[in-house]
This record gives structure tokens, sequence and C-alpha cells, in this order.
């Protein structure tokens, strides 16, 4: 269960203070249902975790960073387009309920936070500045451009009593926030290991299903093919028959050679086909047998240890002693050491402009060439430095839109910070559909020529250099 009316007016009055006046740096989506805003005051730097998880939601500020995926849910990306640093100006409950307001002032336009902490409807939602909902991290109800309504007050429905608050101390100036975070830590894990292995459960049924079908498959494949395990031997009588048999024949009676009684053995025919004919068939189909005895063999072997595994997993997971082949035995917010950390997977490097859109950035000519060539649309937008070597750059638009001017001065910036231009500071750089760009055969990769180009001057910004650095990596 997640914290009561009472105990978020406790941690609020904690935390706004703090919070209060303070810009947001980077912007973390540790879990499907939580956020990790980091806010920076002058001599002091807090990480507040909000989460929308049904069984455990609550706000407060947290001591160790949360371990995050290598690619940002959408919520996450729409948040740091809209709120990387944006200046807090308050932390508000709605009064005696479990709603929280966080106003924020933008470079563009005044946006709020709010935290609906409320139990199985529990979501987190920016408005802007005319009290419309800009997203929902759960978005179940496509809510996107419709006025914020809050939910039902329940205040009063809740009658858990409050511990009195603990003091402050220098080994934790945040003790109201400190408990919360020791409360929650034994039920997140309880929570995450029930959801993995209730996940696993469904993952484990589905597989047995499919690995029991192909199985079967598999085994009906070989009983079929066994119909022809003595066809070697037929084929060999008929050849020792050949001139007995004639064309229009249904079957014949020879001796069987391989059998120590000498027994009659009759050999249907195809009346269609010569002697020869028929004696090829036998052989090519006993040929079969072979091949499928070869093949098929081995995979049902492998395929009775796969059920085998999948049944024994079942089992432990129904008897609850199973255990995730990775399961990460660490606080679940708890920072992996940096030699685990994930590395950015894929080529190029990569960042999220000011509107939230993907830039991809050539670190050399081979990339710039696969970059350029191989993972640019046509109508993505296609920058460079003006007249002197340097990194081709991209940004992913959706077909038919021009990319937003913010968007478009990101990448221009990245151009020229990835160029020779770099130590200047400044100069100009060109950007186009990449329609207009064309290999140049029988030249070093990467060389291109461009037509239908725009010119933009920029200069590298400590602001705007600092906000892409934050983005760096985390596509």
């Amino acid at each position: 269960m997640g914290l009561s009316a009472g105990e978020i007016a406790a941690v609020v009055r904690e935390i706004a203070p703090v919070v209060t006046g303070g810009s947001i740096q980077k912007i973390f989506q540790p879990t499907p249902h939580a956020i990790t805003l980091e806010i920076r005051r002058p001599g002091r730097t807090v990480s507040l975790f909000l989460s929308a998880d049904p069984e455990t939601a609550r706000l407060h500020l947290i001591a160790r960073r949360s371990p995050n995926p290598a690619t940002p849910p959408p919520f996450c990306q729409f948040l740091r387009a809209h709120l990387q640093g944006a200046r807090i100006d308050g932390v508000e409950q709605l009064a005696g309920d479990r709603i929280i307001r966080i106003p924020m002032t933008t470079r563009k336009e005044p946006l709020t936070l709010i935290a609906e902490l409320t139990g199985r409807s529990a979501d987190l939602l920016l408005l802007n500045h005319e009290e419309k909902i800009l997203a929902t991290l759960t978005d179940l109800h496509g809510q996107a451009g419709q006025p914020y309504l809050p939910p039902p007050s329940r205040s009063g429905t809740d009658n858990r009593t409050e511990a009195p608050p603990p003091s402050p101390s220098p080994k934790h100036p945040f003790p109201i926030s400190a408990s919360i975070e020791r409360r929650f830590l034994q039920r997140e894990e309880e929570l995450t290991y029930a959801r993995l292995r209730q996940g696993r459960l469904v993952e484990v049924r589905k597989a047995l299903k499919k690995a029991s079908r192909r199985h079967e498959a598999l085994q009906a494949d070989l009983d079929k093919a066994s119909r022809y395990r003595d066809y070697d031997r037929y084929g060999e009588l008929l050849k020792a028959h050949l001139g007995k048999i004639t064309k229009g024949q249904g079957q014949v009676t020879v001796k069987d050679y391989f059998d120590p009684s000498l027994a009659e053995l009759v050999i249907p025919l195809d009346p269609s086909k010569h002697a020869k004919g028929n004696m090829e068939d036998y052989f090519k189909k006993h040929r079969k047998y072979l091949a499928a005895e070869r093949e098929i063999r081995p995979r049902l072997e492998a395929g009775e240890k796969e059920l085998a595994a999948l049944r024994e997993e079942m089992r432990a997971i129904e008897r609850g002693v199973w255990e995730p082949a990775a399961r990460i035995r660490q606080s679940p917010r708890q920072a992996p050491r940096r030699s685990q950390r994930r590395k950015p997977a894929g080529p190029f490097r990569r960042f999220i402009s000011a509107d939230g859109l993907p830039i991809f950035v050539g670190r050399n000519a081979s990339e710039n060439e696969e970059l350029t060539f191989g993972l640019a649309r046509s109508h993505d937008l296609w920058l460079h430095a003006r007249g002197t070597p340097g990194s081709h750059v991209v940004v992913r638009t959706e077909k038919g839109a021009d990319p937003p001017a913010e968007t478009i001065r990101d990448a221009a910036t990245l151009a020229l910070l990835y160029s020779d231009l770099k130590r200047s500071g400044k100069g100009d750089v060109i950007y186009t559909k990449r329609s207009h760009v064309r290999k140049v055969k029988s030249r070093t990769p990467g060389t291109v020529t461009v037509t239908q180009e725009k010119t933009i001057f920029v200069e590298l910004e400590p602001a705007r250099l600092r906000r892409l650095k934050d983005m760096k990596g985390d596509l």
C-alpha cells in the first residue's frame, strides 16, 4: 500500500523547502511506474522520486540513484524535452488528499507536474499553463489535450495513524524520506520478484505449448519417414530381379535374400513405371528416412531436454523456489558499479533535442557513411558543418513534418561541435533533407554532394551544450 494522505503531507513539508527554487538537471524513469528528478540548488543536488505504482505510490527524496534502462521510455523522453532546466516553483498537496502539484517555470511557458498517488488509479501527468494535459505516465484513456480534472477526493477514508516524524541529523538530513525509502525497499523487492515470477510463469507456459507442438510435429515427421526404413532392402531385391518386372505390374513376388528362411516377399510396384523406376523410388524413399534420422533425431532429443527444463522451471515457479537466472541481488535503486553499467547500444553518438527528437552523430568516416546511407530515411534532416571535415548529423523526423527551430539549432550545434570548426566556437552549418544528399563514387567513405541546402549560423552555447551532454547516450 502506498503513502497515506497524512504521510504525504509530512514528506511534502520536508521536501518543499529543499526543491523549491531548484532547477531540474536530469530526468530518469527507472521503472515503468516511476520517475526521478535530479534537482540542483546552490550548494546541493537532490533526487526526487515519484512513483505511480498501484502498490507503492509515493514521493520522497532518495539517497541512491536507480539503475535506468538503456533506452528511456516515451514519457521520460517527453519530460526531458519539456522540463530539462525548468525551475521548481513549489510542491503543493491538495488539501487532505493524495494528489501533489509541482508548478514549474520553463523557458517557454509555466508547466505543472501532477502526482496522483491514489492506489490503483495512480498516475503522473504534465499540464500546460491552461491546465490541459500534455502527457501522462499511464496514458490509459488518451487524455492528452483534455482539461485536467482531479479525481474525486477520498480524504478521510484512510484512517492510518502517523508516527511522529524523526528529527533531522547530519547523517540523515531528510529523515522522513529516508524512513519511507527504507520502508518500501523490501516491499519493492518482493513486488519485483512477484512480477518477475508471474511474468516468467506466463512465458514458460507459452514456451511449453510451443515446444510441445514443435516436438509433436517432429515426431510425426520421423514416424512418417520411418515407414521407409526397409525400403533399401526392397530396392536391392528389385535390383536383383529387374528382368522379371515389366511396366504395368502392380506388385512382384521375390525371394527375400535378407531373410535366413528365404521367405517369399510381395513388393508393391507403381504400374506407370518401369522396373528401374520402381527400384529408384524405393532407394529414394530410404534416403529420406536416413536424412530424417540424421536431422530430426537430434532435434527431438534437444526438444525433449528443452521440455524437461521448462517443466522443471514451471514446477519451481509454482512451488515458490524459482530464482531468475540474472536476478539483481541489490537494492532496486542502488546504482550498478561503473564496470556493470551498460554502454549505449549501437553505433553513432546519440542525443535528444529540446523537442524530444532523436539526433544521431557519426563518429568517423565509415559511421558517417552508414548513418547517412543506412540509418537515415529520405525525409530525415541531414546536417554538416560548411566547408570543413566533420561528422554527419541526422535528425529523426516524421514524414511531412518540419523539425522545430530549436531541434535544428541543437543538431547544428552538434554538427559544429564535431567538426574542425569546434576551436573557433562558431560557424555555418548546412542542412537539408536526406533525399538531397548523394554519395560521391570512388571517394573515401562519407564523401557526399548536397543540393537544396539551407544554412544556419550557430555558436557553441555552454547552456545548450550542457543540456545536450546530459541527454547523450540515453537513447
